[in-house]
């Protein structure tokens, strides 16, 4: 305990609580660092802050304000996790977004639409500007999931061709990934080719030009996979998927099957 000639004992009540308010309220000082200068202990000035109707920072509050007064690092920032420790972290969080009850869900939804409500028109409008942006990019240069496949491909020394345009029945076509050897063309959907993302209309102009596509890979003897992509992207997400395509293309290069269209559905 500090020898400090400053005393929290000996004040009176209303200096207390005015100490308090400065310095845990407006400083925002932890009662750690109030009850070393002060010479008392952090579980005194809690009790007294409580009985003086002072508001108590949650564990979230209290670790950012530690951070942001420079009493404590954060606990990751310029540490680097090794690839099998953030799939399990992944994993986990999966897991709890999967079990989640449909009350609970429906609670985080409300959650986001709060603070998308709350937001001033000018961040909304920034917001969605970059959206704009990165789907644009994504059309020209790949979505995250597209790049994850492509990769995974090549490093199990499959022969895969990136965004490559096809000329079927005179119409140009690009096709997501394609598969020379085997001639199977993998489509990666995103949100905006079943969901009403960016409008009706947009929506019934991605559905057209899909079954066109479609249409024209199945008719040149080709197969197809079509992977549904409906949520956010993650590396353990990818990596499942992964999975399921690897099963697929070998179901598809199997000369007894059938099948000239099979169908992935995120987890």
């Amino acid at each position: 305990m500090s020898s400090s000639v400053n005393s929290y004992n000996n004040l009176s009540d209303i200096d207390k609580k005015k100490l308090l308010e400065k310095l845990y309220i407006i400083n925002k000082l932890s009662f750690a660092s109030i009850a070393e200068k002060y010479n008392t202990y952090s579980n005194k000035l809690r009790r007294d802050a409580t009985k003086f109707g002072i508001k108590i920072r949650d564990k979230s509050e209290a670790q950012k304000n530690a951070i942001q007064t420079g009493s404590h690092k954060h606990p990751t920032k310029g540490k680097s996790r090794p690839q099998s420790v953030k799939d399990k972290i992944g994993n986990s969080v999966m897991k709890s977004w999967d079990n989640m009850s449909d009350d609970e869900l429906e609670k985080r939804k409300n959650q986001s639409r709060e603070r998308w409500e709350s937001m001033n028109p000018d961040d909304q409008e920034l917001i969605l500007k970059k959206a704009n942006d990165a789907v644009r990019a994504s059309s020209k240069t790949g979505s995250k999931l597209e790049k994850y496949l492509l990769n995974a491909l090549i490093k199990d020394n499959i022969k895969v061709q990136f965004h490559k345009e096809q000329t079927l029945l005179n119409t140009k076509l690009q096709i997501d990934l394609f598969l020379p050897e085997s001639n199977i063309a993998i489509e990666v959907d995103g949100p905006s080719h079943f969901e009403p993302v960016w409008g009706s209309e947009s929506l019934k102009r991605n559905k057209k030009y899909d079954a066109k596509k479609e249409g024209l890979i199945l008719g040149k003897g080709w197969k197809l996979i079509r992977i549904k992509q409906e949520k956010d992207f993650s590396n353990t997400r990818a990596s499942l998927i992964y999975s399921k395509l690897l099963h697929s293309i070998r179901t598809l290069q199997d000369d007894k099957t059938t099948d000239f269209k099979i169908t992935i559905k995120d987890f």
